[in-house]
């Protein structure tokens, strides 16, 4: 239903599409739509049916009967044998990784990134860190390049983030995140993608991001192209009376961790302080949020985190990568990093017991949805630019065709620049330049890829050029 505010602007926009050499014609436009949620794909929505609370919960339990998954605890092979420490929990997170891939006839790829950690402010000596993942190589040669991910930590710490002995649980900060990385990893596995998902679990997050500082610094060294990574980092629903279960936060940076001194001119220029690629990711996902029934609704939050806490989307963040981070409504910090114990009739630790299972499942669908539905999608357009060589009150946008060749078609999404959501949407078919009758300096546009199956990419939003 469209607002008394929006169905005037809907009156003005209608068909209002310019004639413009090799772009849309006004006579073979369809009119402008509001930009509601993306049609669902069967199959995707029949895998996320195959999310398992009760997997999930097993698999919060087998990590927390490492006892302590501190990076700076045991990893030695009694250590591993004896099933402590968090070279025993890395090992059983390996185990199901290639047991998911024997599941798929071998469809998984499943690797280690294994490096020393020179001593730091929580690292007291030299430490060898290892993440673990499990690549879902994509079917078309072209598309496989473009990477999808999602991750959580594997690590725990106590109160005192260099006791590395003593029991830390970590059910919720970050079983809940390895959780979903292996729920996702379990069901879509079943599944086939032109483009590649990375099913990743990273250490050392509590001693300072460094799993995946070096996990997205080889990225970028390789020259990966990672569209998105998705970060879950207490995704437990803790079961305080306050909590939200019907939300997830999602968090994404307005000013890119990468941006130049040009970049930022621009942006401050423009006001593209809110169209960031992690915006345009988190927008994504609140969209998949709305085509698919995955039990939870995204909550966009514009910041990059919570205060005084950090995680390890910024990590791909710091890379140029988009990348947001998913946690739960409301957090109990008598819950996170705190030694087990009950001082004057409160209970504190990081244990099953305050994990909501099924809460855990729902954002495990989120991320399912929005992984299968990028992967699925064709590239995002290349070349974006809106034309500003002269004063004029239409808008034209042009774009090169989607890396790939799955697109069979583009479309062009506009909002208010006071809006946080695309509100319309414009067909433009497979044409490459489109003109607006709808001034520049009254809305934010954005370009999208669609394939003939209804698939959308991320949408990207115009350079200037003159």
């Amino acid at each position: 239903m469209i607002s008394p505010q929006k169905s005037k602007r809907w009156i003005y926009v209608v068909g209002l599409v310019l004639a413009v050499g090799g772009g849309i014609t006004a006579q073979n436009a369809e009119a402008p739509a509001s930009a509601g949620p993306m049609p669902a794909d069967p199959q995707i929505a029949a895998a996320l049916k195959e999310v398992s609370a009760e997997r999930i919960r097993a698999n919060i339990d087998k990590l927390v009967s490492f006892g302590t998954r501190s990076t700076i605890s045991a990893q030695d092979e009694a250590s591993i044998a004896a099933g402590h420490g968090i070279g025993a929990a890395r090992e059983w997170i390996k185990a199901e990784f290639e047991r998911y891939s024997r599941e798929c006839g071998g469809c998984l790829e499943v690797k280690t990134d294994s490096f020393t950690q020179q001593p730091a402010e929580r690292i007291p000596q030299p430490t060898v860190i290892t993440n673990v993942y499990a690549v879902l190589k994509g079917t078309d040669p072209e598309n496989a390049k473009r990477i999808v991910l999602v991750t959580g930590h594997c690590d725990s710490r106590r109160s005192d983030v260099l006791d590395a002995t003593g029991d830390a649980p970590g059910a919720n900060d970050d079983g809940s995140g390895t959780a979903v990385s292996l729920e996702c990893a379990r069901v879509l596995s079943r599944m086939k993608f032109p483009a590649t998902i990375i099913f990743l679990t990273v250490a050392g997050e509590e001693q300072g991001l460094n799993g995946s500082h070096h996990f997205a610094e080889m990225a970028k060294e390789q020259g990966w192209d990672v569209e998105a990574a998705l970060n879950n980092d207490i995704v437990g629903g803790d079961k305080s009376a306050e909590q939200d279960h019907s939300v997830v936060r999602v968090f994404s940076e307005g000013l890119p961790a990468a941006a130049t001194e040009q970049d930022i001119r621009r942006i401050r220029a423009l006001g593209g302080e809110n169209d960031s690629s992690s915006r345009q990711l988190a927008r994504y996902i609140y969209d998949v949020g709305g085509s698919y029934d995955v039990g939870v609704k995204p909550m966009l939050v514009f910041r990059l985190d919570r205060y005084l806490r950090g995680g390890d989307h910024y990590s791909f963040n710091q890379e140029g990568f988009a990348g947001v981070r998913f946690t739960e409504y409301r957090e109990d910090f008598h819950h996170q990093h705190q030694n087990v114990r009950v001082e004057n009739g409160i209970e504190y630790g990081d244990l099953p017991k305050f994990v909501d299972f099924d809460y855990v499942a729902d954002v495990a669908r989120l991320n399912a949805a929005t992984l299968a539905s990028l992967a699925s999608a064709p590239a995002p357009p290349a070349n974006v630019h809106l034309l500003t060589k002269n004063l004029e009150n239409d808008s034209t946008l042009t774009w090169d065709v989607s890396p790939g060749g799955r697109a069979a078609g583009y479309e062009v999404l506009w909002r208010a620049t006071t809006s946080p959501e695309w509100e319309y949407v414009q067909k433009v078919g497979a044409a490459t330049r489109a003109t607006m009758k709808l001034s520049k300096d009254n809305v934010i546009f954005a370009v999208r890829a669609v394939d003939a199956e209804g698939h959308r990419s991320l949408p990207v939003v115009p350079t200037p050029e003159r």
